[in-house]
């Protein structure tokens, strides 16, 4: 069962186009009066960098609030209090304690704020005890998940809802929720008595990465807040509670973090497809940014020389840095790999690429930072010494590590066979890093062949050696071709990715809907 396209933000408009139109058009000339106030934002996550983080969906949430906080738009976020080092170093002040219902047992909870000046936003972290103070976001040091997710967001999800209900003031003009951590509230806030009072406050879902539901079976029920039996399938897909496809069925506005990752969810979504087909008429695709004030290669002080002279210069003697470190010929170019040894990053073709890179005798350095799975390790652990001074390995993460690469390498090498947005192609370009990607998700948003007009990168379609090794060719011509190899780098320095674009695109959406309680 989903929600009515005539049901939309819950309104009724089954009106005829020419009547709603005309209605409509008695609102125009206000429409300035209507968006002038600034919005008040509420991000709600299970993530938000430097405060906890596990991938990009930090990054976002991390960010994004801080190019919100203008005449428009005032941002916050809201996430667990997880037991680990950052949150633990801040001084947290105490703004509010209560408990929720959570089936058999009340749930104490506590909400605490710190200083906004420290991230540029304000940051808001609920307490619940025995749920989320543990050393570990959704699994513990060793990677042993918990067991309770459903429990455990449900009742943060809960919390947050019986915080806002308590005080107007505090009350945000727009819920935005991203992934199905926070997937049940645009449910509970219009289908739920127990939060009626915030059934017009206007929710925004965001997808990160579509292919995590969060789903849990019906015995669980007892965990959330009482609701009529015939709203059930609001919440139910294929026999189960599936929070992402609740959101999808009941949020206001539903958006991706890339448009060319829209589409893809709706051929590709973990059965989820025609879902996100019948509710297209609110989604919208927009590219996540970066935060250029942090990935400055002018004042970044990881890198071991800033760019103050020439982009050849910058290039050149960041590059000499990392050779030098990591023992590899002085004069080869360097294709580098950052990332998570996933089955989703395409991390499992790297040990038959460099095997092939290096047994066919192909021009170049490697250097890998990344980690995960073991087998991914132990392969590349081996082919380092097997092909010493041509190819190094750095197992783990080092941020610092991490923009000295991106500064000094010539190539960055994306086989992504999921990448909903992706922030590393961004970051190469800014850098002066040329990107070697597939065809995917916010990859294809971002980067253009060089053999295409506007070139900045190079393409390939599938994940297998033999694409990956076709795109190397072409980028080592490119790199001996030295006059267009320097205009591409100098040209992609100049692109624009910063959070101010996505921004505006979100504010729109925002005001859309402002515009829409108001009608």
């Amino acid at each position: 069962m989903i929600a009515s396209q005539n049901a939309i933000d819950g309104k009724d408009y089954s009106k005829s186009v020419a009547s709603f139109v005309a209605f409509r058009n008695l609102w125009i000339k206000p429409t300035a009066k209507l968006v002038s106030k600034p919005t008040k934002v509420l991000h709600i996550s299970a993530e938000c960098y430097p405060a906890a983080k596990t991938g990009g969906l930090a990054d976002v949430v991390g960010a994004l609030p801080k190019y919100q906080q203008n005449q428009a738009v005032v941002a916050s976020v809201v996430i667990p209090k997880y037991d680990l080092p950052w949150i633990n170093k801040q001084q947290w002040s105490e703004v509010f304690s209560g408990g929720v219902w959570m089936g058999f047992y009340d749930q104490p909870f506590k909400v605490y704020s710190i200083d906004p000046a420290i991230l540029g936003f304000p940051l808001f972290c609920i307490e619940l005890l025995g749920k989320f103070d543990r050393p570990g976001i959704y699994s513990d040091p060793y990677g042993n998940y918990y067991g309770d997710e459903a429990e455990r967001f449900v009742s943060f999800q809960k919390s947050v809802l019986r915080w806002l209900q308590s005080d107007e003031s505090i009350r945000p003009d727009i819920m935005h929720c991203h992934d199905h951590h926070t997937g049940l509230i645009p449910f509970m806030v219009k289908h739920s008595p127990e939060f009626q009072n915030l059934a017009q406050v206007p929710t925004v879902f965001t997808i990160h990465n579509g292919r995590y539901h969060g789903s849990f079976g019906w015995h669980s029920r007892y965990l959330l807040p009482h609701f009529d039996d015939y709203l059930g399938g609001l919440l139910e897909w294929k026999g189960v509670i599936n929070p992402l496809a609740a959101a999808i069925k009941c949020c206001w506005r539903l958006t991706t973090v890339s448009r060319a990752y829209l589409e893809e969810l709706k051929t590709d979504s973990n059965g989820l497809e025609w879902l996100l087909q019948q509710e297209s008429f609110k989604s919208n695709g927009i590219l996540n940014g970066i935060d250029t004030v942090a990935w400055d290669p002018a004042t970044d002080p990881s890198l071991k020389v800033n760019l103050k002279k020439s982009v050849p210069y910058f290039k050149r003697e960041n590059k000499a840095s990392l050779v030098d470190t990591f023992h590899l010929e002085k004069k080869l170019p360097l294709i580098a790999f950052i990332g998570r040894f996933a089955i989703e990053k395409g991390a499992d073709v790297l040990p038959d690429l460099v095997y092939r890179t290096f047994s066919q005798n192909y021009q170049t350095n490697m250097l890998i930072l990344g980690s995960g799975e073991p087998p991914i390790q132990h392969a590349l652990d081996n082919m380092a010494r097997q092909f010493a001074g041509r190819f190094s390995l750095y197992l783990g993460y080092n941020e610092d590590l991490a923009h000295q690469i991106y500064a000094g390498a010539d190539f960055l090498v994306m086989p992504s066979r999921v990448e909903p947005c992706g922030l590393n192609q961004m970051y190469a370009l800014r850098y002066g890093t040329i990107p070697i990607v597939r065809r995917t998700g916010g990859l294809r948003d971002s980067v253009v062949d060089i053999g295409d007009p506007g070139g900045s990168g190079l393409m390939f379609n599938h994940v297998l050696t033999s694409d990956i090794l076709h795109a190397f060719s072409r980028a080592l011509e490119l790199y001996e071709n030295k006059k267009k190899f320097n205009q591409v780098i100098q040209k992609n320095m100049q692109l624009d990715f910063s959070w101010d674009k996505s921004a505006e695109e979100y504010q729109k959406i925002y005001d859309e809907i402002k515009i829409k309680q108001v009608i």
